[in-house]
């Protein structure tokens, strides 16, 4: 593969950069993101499970979370951070409550913003909710993004 990108401009790249892009493009992260002890319907995953299958480990307990609905929402926010951004687990502020906390964050290159991934009470994940974050001692302002930062409708990845 390597050599065969060659001439279609492949180069290495860190890490960071990956998170960072997939942050950018709304993606959540396994391991970090999405891990057992959220369910299909909070991480937004649900939609890859066939309802109609018969019998699955966990189907009576995914089929109840259908009906009623998820408590909390995987999001993505843009933060209002000047120096420092999210590493994962600060708490996710509204008003004076925490109400959920940070998963995973990053610096968005391509968008010029900082970026925190988490989970926050579903009846609180509205597009342009407004949030703080506590960065290293200084609260920054969180606002819910639940569109794509960068290329919201997916053209460059149909290109």
């Amino acid at each position: 593969m390597w050599n065969a990108g060659q001439d279609l401009g492949l180069r290495p790249f860190g890490g960071r950069a990956l998170s960072s892009l997939r942050l950018e493009k709304g993606y959540g992260s396994f391991n970090k993101d999405f891990r057992p002890d959220y369910t299909p319907g909070e991480t937004g995953l649900d939609r890859f499970i066939d309802f109609d299958k018969p019998d699955f480990v966990g189907r009576a307990a995914v089929l109840a979370e259908r009906s009623a609905g998820p408590k909390r929402r995987f999001v993505i926010m843009e933060v209002e951070a000047a120096d420092a951004d999210v590493t994962g687990y600060e708490s996710i502020m509204h008003g004076a409550a925490a109400v959920g906390y940070v998963t995973s964050g990053a610096y968005g290159h391509c968008i010029g913003k900082s970026l925190a991934a988490g989970y926050v009470p579903t009846p609180l994940a509205r597009d342009g909710a407004q949030f703080a974050i506590d960065i290293l001692g200084e609260v920054c302002a969180a606002t819910i993004r639940l569109e794509p930062l960068y290329d919201p409708n997916g053209l460059r990845l149909r290109a």
